[in-house]
């Protein structure tokens, strides 16, 4: 997780998915190369470690079958997603040539964020919590993660309902005239659509 992420205690969707999983861990920070705790992860013989980040040659949970997703990820995964904003997690990734070597994941999404209190590149950019939800169910799936799901998104599905609630409301502090109940792109980021994800997740 990137340090300006870590700040957002109250709204940042990588502390949400955190508090959702048991065996998980953040891990601050920009360039991981030298992180301690990232390489006693990675030099273990018993862990299996990917990074959840786009790409054409990626393992797609997507449309890989179960058989193939088992064995893809072995006994004992370890999946690393960068959280940031997305300049901050290319940064990230850039700067961090241990995780630069690891395998990567990746999924087909269809569905639209939630997120829509905050800006994104596109509709279908998801946040952390969002992406990890969706790969957590790809892995229930191909019979590799048995995390319950059902109620995953409800923290964050609340925290946007209470925000939208201030914001529309006329009589309060915190209303905005501009606000929208629909995802807007920055212009300033329009032209990538990579993923804005560290936290380090535990199978």
């Amino acid at each position: 997780m990137h340090p300006k992420e870590y700040k957002k205690e109250k709204n940042g969707t990588g502390h949400m998915t955190k508090l959702q999983l048991d065996n998980s861990e953040i891990i601050v920070g920009v360039d991981f190369t030298n992180n301690k705790r990232v390489n006693e992860i990675l030099t273990n013989e018993n862990n299996n470690s990917f990074l959840l980040y786009p790409g054409k040659d990626n393992f797609n949970l997507s449309v890989s079958k179960s058989l193939e997703v088992k064995s893809f990820m072995g006994h004992n995964p370890h999946l690393f997603i960068l959280d940031g904003t997305w300049p901050c997690a290319r940064k990230m990734l850039k700067l961090s040539k241990n995780l630069q070597t690891l395998k990567r994941v990746s999924f087909d999404n269809t569905i639209k964020s939630k997120f829509i209190i905050k800006q994104q590149p596109e509709s279908l950019c998801l946040s952390t919590i969002e992406s990890v939800y969706t790969v957590l169910n790809l892995l229930k799936k191909g019979d590799v993660e048995e995390c319950d799901t059902k109620d995953f998104l409800m923290p964050f599905e609340k925290m946007i309902e209470h925000q939208l609630d201030y914001m529309l409301n006329p009589n309060h502090k915190n209303f905005s005239a501009t606000v929208k109940s629909e995802l807007t792109a920055k212009d300033q980021y329009k032209k990538t659509t990579e993923r804005n994800t560290i936290f380090e997740l535990e199978q």
